[in-house]
């Protein structure tokens, strides 16, 4: 049974039972403080479990992209070497929200595998939970009668608290789970070992295949578990290994889930896949299977977070992108031997294979497409720096060890993978420090995890309230009641309060958009500024350095600045809609940033505005602006009523049924942001930079209101200022003057410096050293870097056997240039590479070149004199 066919199977099976079928929420978390990434089938669920929302249904089923790669759950480094791990993969999962519980739940786990799929039932074992006397909770008697009815007992296995005890983190909904696993051995292994016995033993072909979770329980801060007011059910079942089970192979990569990507990888490489049944492989065979298994593995999780609006960058989610992706770069670099970009030309393949059930990859292919390619390009010039700096290092070398700390630079700075470092020191006669390294690493993953670490109190109830009712699109002052509070600390920002109201003003940030600022004050005058407002799992929550003293008291709650904002991110409309009229309807929204200050908007488009472009987009806006269009607001219809009306719907986000639509005239957009109620009250629009933020994304950054009106005086001052010191009042053409007499100026003193090097380059061949059989010429001389190289070439070319270095001393830069005639370079095995790399050390630098001509730049000039005394020692 195909991949494809597999998952449509599953869907429509629980249909049937009554479960709504939803999307794939985005891989990407924008409003879950504890998680970058969805890394389970139930996260975008968290809001119903923890009572913060209401489901559409008491029953659900899909299919949800995972992605595991940061945090507890990281399986990054075993990542091609077995072939079963993987960082992006499908939970397909039914759930129920305090409908049924376990009897429905096992039975129909039962009956969609054995009676809808016909998988063996001789090779299908269960568990259940032992129980735990520490945490008070007893033997699941329940599941493990239920189990009776479908499988002799000698297949029901007792299961403890790691693997038999579900729980999404230190806090919230948790509770015992009862697993299905599956032996898919030869009958001829099954029958000298019992399956039962490599349960939970991580044996490559027995392995569990779907988790049902009876979530009864919540952990407090404290540890204890309560009982939920609700039971819920909480299943996962794993797609790759279904496909597996299903389709008689032995690894998930055998599936047609991964061998589309495989054979697309064998057609540009040129190099073979040996799948998991071949015997015996040879060491190079084993490590171009890890290389291509980590390539067809990883261009899954990177290509579908860019799809779904994560663009790889140096910090938060974009960094962890950036990494999967440069490590299947580097496996192609080293064991498939491709030092040109290839893995982009995979996310076709991708987008036929899963653009049916996954439409925003085929949607963003080409973006997702041109991204990758432009890191592919960004990476491997890394690693052609990262080589030269290695070069240096190992040039410099005491002994025949690298040092941990300078390994870990050079992967933490330069993103050098470590194994590649230790390969290339190996082939060289040297090796490494990995313990030095292995310390340094874990140093990084201590201070990152201390950093990121917050200690959440459990929540304190004053007042039974369930839900927060947001007012703040109406009002930005309303009388307020705390319902819940609780205490954290973080290293990063000390100890906060996080507030709950029964009512709020104060707008959550999301899409883009900051979380509103203001006070709260009680009735006798005590104030407590609120200092941001976000959204986690459907709760509005309010952040304080101070708790009020009497939180039973109703406040007066007030929003600060709230007018900035919402003349910014109504300008960002107004920007997106301008855009697609100057540049054309390919753009679309990739990202913002909406606060005080300003705006910074992310859009498609694949080359640099030019002026014109920039001025007509800041005309129509500003046009828009001086039509003083009213905002037409839809609060709540449905999304196909928005689609039908025009909208754009935002890249990345995830919809629910009922939506709010933003009218500015004829823009309109999906939002949940605040706006100004007139476009008058953006006074003026001025777009500040424009540039790239990656392949086929650009930025423009801009201000209004008040902003623009600082803009414009600044710039009279500073216009006023520069008239002063020209002594002019037409400075433009007091500029232009500048510029003809600075031209004329350079000419004069490249002539100069040409007439100097002729008469050095006399000077320097009447002071030749000969040195076995070398002719020698080692000098400081007054050029620049480009007079420098002219004359080591000009001394060069007067005749043969000549070994030149030359050094230069620019704004205290110094630079050294080296020389050698190419028929020494093959006869005495001189390089000049290496030697500016090893005289670099001397002036605090590095560089390298081409072994017959190489520079070097450092940043201590004083080192210049000791670089030369030791540059005979070469030809010596």
């Amino acid at each position: 049974m195909k991949s494809q066919d597999i998952r449509k199977k599953f869907l429509a099976f629980f249909e049937k039972k009554g479960h709504l079928v939803v999307p794939s929420a985005p891989i990407v978390l924008k409003d879950d403080p504890t998680l970058m990434f969805n890394n389970s089938g139930m996260a975008q669920f968290k809001e119903f479990f923890l009572g913060n929302g209401t489901p559409p249904n008491k029953r659900i089923a899909d299919t949800q992209k995972c992605l595991r790669v940061s945090g507890k759950h990281n399986d990054l480094e075993d990542v091609g070497f077995d072939t079963y791990h993987h960082t992006m993969f499908e939970m397909l999962g039914n759930w129920s929200f305090g409908d049924y519980f376990k009897k429905e739940a096992i039975a129909w786990a039962w009956e969609f595998l054995t009676e809808e799929l016909k998988l063996d039932k001789d090779r299908l074992y269960v568990s259940v939970f032992e129980g735990n006397k520490d945490e008070n909770v007893p033997f699941d008697q329940e599941a493990w009668d239920i189990w009776k009815e479908f499988v002799d007992e000698d297949r029901i296995i007792l299961g403890n608290k790691k693997d038999n005890f579900w729980e999404m983190g230190d806090q919230g909904p948790c509770g015992p789970c009862s697993e299905i696993h599956i032996d898919l051995r030869p009958d001829s292994e099954r029958a000298s070992v019992p399956g039962k016995s490599l349960v939970n033993a991580d044996h490559p072909q027995v392995v569990e295949i779907w988790n049902n979770v009876f979530m009864e329980f919540n952990r407090k801060a404290d540890g204890s578990l309560e009982k939920l007011p609700a039971k819920h059910v909480d299943t996962g079942m794993g797609f790759e290994r279904l496909c597996m089970a299903m389709q008689g192979v032995t690894s998930n990569y055998d599936t047609d889930v991964f061998t589309p990507l495989i054979q697309k990888v064998e057609e540009i490489t040129g190099l073979k896949y040996t799948n998991n049944e071949v015997k015996n492989i040879s060491d190079e065979q084993n490590k171009i299977n890890i290389a291509i298994r980590v390539i067809v593995d990883h261009i899954r999780a990177v290509a579908f977070a860019i799809a779904d609006g994560q663009l790889p960058s140096n910090n938060g989610a974009g960094y962890v992108i950036r990494r999967i992706l440069r490590r299947a770069i580097r496996y192609g670099f080293t064991f498939l031997n491709k030092k040109e970009p290839f893995i982009y030309e995979l996310v076709a393949v991708l987008a036929k294979q899963m653009g049916e059930a996954f439409p925003e990859i085929a949607k963003q292919e080409q973006l997702v497409t041109n991204v990758i390619k432009e890191e592919e390009n960004s990476f491997l010039r890394t690693l052609e720096q990262g080589l030269l700096m290695l070069d240096t290092m190992i040039v410099n070398l005491e002994g025949k060890q690298l040092s941990g700390s300078k390994a870990f630079e050079l992967y933490d700075t330069y993103g050098f993978p470590i194994d590649l470092t230790s390969l290339i020191l190996a082939e060289r006669g040297f090796t490494l420090d990995e313990k030095g390294f292995e310390e340094n690493l874990q140093k990084q993953k201590e201070r990152s995890r201390a950093a990121a670490h917050t200690k959440a109190d459990d929540w304190v109830i004053v007042r039974e309230d369930e839900e927060t009712e947001f007012i703040g699109y109406d009002i930005l002052e309303a009388i307020v009641r705390v319902t819940k509070y609780r205490k954290i600390e973080s290293q990063k920002d000390g100890t906060l309060y996080q507030l709950v109201f029964n009512v709020t003003p104060f707008y959550p940030e999301g899409g883009g958009q900051v979380g509103d600022k203001g006070t709260i004050t009680s009735a006798n005058g005590e104030t407590t500024y609120i200092i941001d407002t976000k959204k986690e799992n459907n709760l509005i929550i309010h952040f304080t350095q101070t708790l009020p003293s009497n939180l039973t008291d109703p406040f007066k709650a007030s929003v600060k600045g709230r007018a900035f904002i919402e003349a910014n991110h109504t300008a960002t409309h107004l920007l997106h809609q301008a855009l697609r009229e100057v540049l054309g309807i390919h753009v679309e929204q990739r990202g913002s940033k909406v606060d005080f200050d300003g705006l910074r908007f992310d859009f498609s488009h694949f080359q640099k505005m030019t002026t014109e472009e920039i001025q007509q987009v800041e005309r129509l806006v500003n046009q828009r602006v001086l039509e003083k269009l009213p905002l037409n607001e839809h609060r709540s219809i449905s999304m196909k009523e928005a689609m039908d009306a025009g909208a754009m719907a935002l890249f990345g986000e995830k919809y629910g049924d009922k939506v709010r639509m933003i009218e500015f005239g004829e823009s309109k957009e999906l939002c949940g942001g605040t706006h100004v109620k007139n476009t008058a009250d953006i006074w003026y629009f001025k777009i500040v930079s424009e540039g790239a933020v990656a392949s086929g994304i650009r930025r423009v950054e801009a201000i209004t209101r008040d902003k623009v009106k600082d803009y414009f005086i600044n710039l009279e001052k500073e216009s006023q200022q520069l008239a002063e010191q020209l002594k002019t009042k037409d400075v433009s053409k007091a500029v232009e003057k500048l510029q003809d007499e600075n031209a004329k100026l350079k000419l004069q003193i490249e002539h100069l410096l040409k007439e100097k090097a002729k008469n050095l380059k006399g000077e320097l061949i009447a002071q030749v050293q000969e040195v076995n059989g070398v002719k020698c010429v080692v000098a400081q001389v007054a050029l620049d870097a480009a007079g420098a190289k002219d004359l080591a070439y000009e001394i060069g070319a007067t005749g043969e056997n000549f070994y030149i270095l030359l050094s230069t001393v620019n704004d205290d830069k110094p630079m050294l240039t080296a020389y050698i005639s190419k028929e020494i370079v093959a006869s005495h095995g001189l390089n000049a590479g290496q030697i500016v790399r090893e005289l670099g050390k001397y002036i605090q630098g590095g560089g390298g070149g081409q072994p017959f001509f190489a520079t070097a730049g450092g940043k201590n000039p004083e080192g210049v004199e000791e670089a030369l005394s030791h540059a005979l020692d070469f030809v010596k």
